[in-house]
This record gives C-alpha cells, structure tokens and sequence, in this order.
C-alpha cells in the first residue's frame, strides 16, 4: 500500500491555536491534549471529573513543562453544566481553532442522563450536539475551525429507531445496540452540520474519525464478561495501544489536508497510520440525518445559529 505513514512528527507548530477536547483526563483524549500541547497549543481539558482532570494536565506537564493546558469542568450528562462551561470558555477565549469531541461512554448498564436521556445516545451524541450548537458563535469567528467528532466502527451495527430513539424506560435496550446507535448518530451529525456549514459558506469544516482497536479504559462495562477473559489474549495481539489510537483524530484536528466531510481511521481498519477510509451507507441517509437534527434540537431545546 503506497500511503503516508502519518505521525505526531508530521503536525505544525499549533502556537496560537486554541483547542478544546473532550473527555481529556484518559484515553485518547488524554493522548489528544499531550499532542496539541506539546506542540504550542492552548489546550482546554474538559473533564467531567476536575480533579482527574487536574491530575492528566500534571502528567502531561511532566513531559512538557511549557505546555499550556486549563482544566474546564465538563458534564455532557447534564445540559446545564455544558451551558456552565460554555459561559466559562467564552469569559477566557476570543477563538476556538478546534473542538474535538472525544468522550463517550461505550456499552453501559441502562441509566438515563440528569436531563431524562438514555446514557450512551445522551453522552455520546446529544451532549456532544449540545456543546457545539452553544459553542457555533466562536466557531464561526474563528476562520479554519474544526469540529471533529470521534464515532467509531461499531457505527456499522448502529440502527436508528425515531419512534424509540432513547430506549424509553428501557424498552428494546442492549449494551452494544445503544452504542452502535450512538456512534452512527455521531456520523450524521457530521455529515449533516457540515452540509449545514457548507450551505452557509463557513470558513469552518467538520470531521470524523474512529481509533480502530486501541486499548483504552472505554471497555470497561465488558470486563465481567466471561468470554472477554478468553478472547483477551487474541484481542490485544489484533489492538494498539492509545497513543497510535490517538491519532486519526489528532490528524483530523490539525492536518491542513483533511477536510471537512471526511473520516479518518487506521489504514487496517483496527490498526495502522491514520488514512482516509469510508463509513457505512447508514451514516449518509440525508433524511436520517435531519430527522436525528430536529429531534435533537427538540430534546435538548438547542439550537444552531448558523
């Protein structure tokens, strides 16, 4: 295969740059801040967790000690507390080159968010939704911003469901059907607010990328289950660590040659250097995609100024 091995070497120089990233204290968030950091940007860690928050930023400031990083306290569970770190981002910055939305949860026990909503649609896509329709107002000043929204390959088991989007009380609910919903609602949300973008002729664009296999804490809820133990071993030989992960969405945040509407993942699709690849015929249902739009404005009664 004749391709670009993309590394962090092959990143510019991002003083100047103001970058937000989502669920940064683990993960390949965590990877994501240490990346843009270390490389001049000014970094804001949302965390759900501050003092998990505070304690990535040391870490990372051990490797970097010039970095500029600030942790800004991040529920996308709870509407209010994303409206509460808006207010506070918008007190401290005049630009936002990139919002990377990077946390999500992945196949939980059943639990509804502070606002009524489904855990992993609410976390994942909702609260990610709500954050940048309030966060459109720097995007749009900003010339060249980004968003960047992390779906993943289990998007090619999602199904939408509009007459049961959130699994009320439970009904039709499984682990593993929520977030492969979740994740293909990451992809038109993409898709469609880029369109939206386009349409508007906004010097911004919007991009998606999946870390293929990485090893993160984000499997946790399947850990109890007796046949991940067994199929452990086989799992970590096809998977890479969260660094290499990391990197499509770090690409997609900061690479001039990745534009928006595009996805980005490992070239073999689990591993590998991070490539352009192809989401599923699901993800690009125009009328999916602004069906999911409408509701999720009605749901969270926010918004898109654009």
């Amino acid at each position: 295969m004749n391709m670009e091995k993309w590394t962090l070497e092959n990143m510019d120089d991002l003083h100047g740059k103001v970058i937000i990233v989502t669920g940064g204290n683990s993960g390949l968030g965590f990877e994501s801040v240490k990346a843009f950091a270390g490389n001049g940007a000014s970094v804001i860690l949302a965390s759900r967790n501050s003092q998990k928050g505070e304690d990535a930023k040391a870490e990372i400031l051990k490797e970097y000690p010039t970095g500029t990083i600030e942790v800004i306290e991040l529920d996308l569970m709870d509407l209010e507390g994303i409206g509460a770190f808006v207010k506070q981002f918008e007190e401290k910055y005049d630009r936002l080159d990139v919002l990377l939305n990077n946390a999500g949860i992945m196949t939980t026990p059943y639990f509804k968010t502070k606002d009524g909503f489904e855990g992993q649609m609410g976390t994942n896509h909702l609260g990610h939704f709500a954050l940048t329709a309030q966060l459109m107002k720097m995007i749009k000043s900003t010339p060249g911003s980004k968003v960047v929204n992390v779906s993943s390959e289990g998007h090619r088991f999602g199904k939408m469901d509009f007459d049961n989007l959130l699994f009320e009380d439970g009904k039709d609910y499984s682990p593993m059907k929520a977030y492969g919903r979740s994740k293909l609602s990451n992809l038109l949300f993409t898709y469609e607010l880029q369109r939206r973008f386009v349409d508007h002729k906004l010097d911004a664009a919007v991009l998606a990328t999946h870390p293929g296999g990485s090893r993160t804490n984000l499997d946790r809820h399947l850990k109890g289950k007796l046949w991940y133990y067994l199929l452990w071993p086989l799992g970590y030989l096809m998977t890479m660590d969260q660094a290499q992960g990391a990197l499509p969405q770090i690409r997609a945040s900061v690479d001039s040659k990745a534009l928006g509407g595009q996805y980005y993942g490992p070239h073999k699709n689990m591993t590998g250097y991070p490539i352009m690849v192809q989401s599923n015929e699901a993800s690009h249902k125009q009328e999916d995609a602004k069906r999911l739009w409408e509701m999720s404005e009605k749901l969270t009664g926010i918004s898109f100024e654009l």
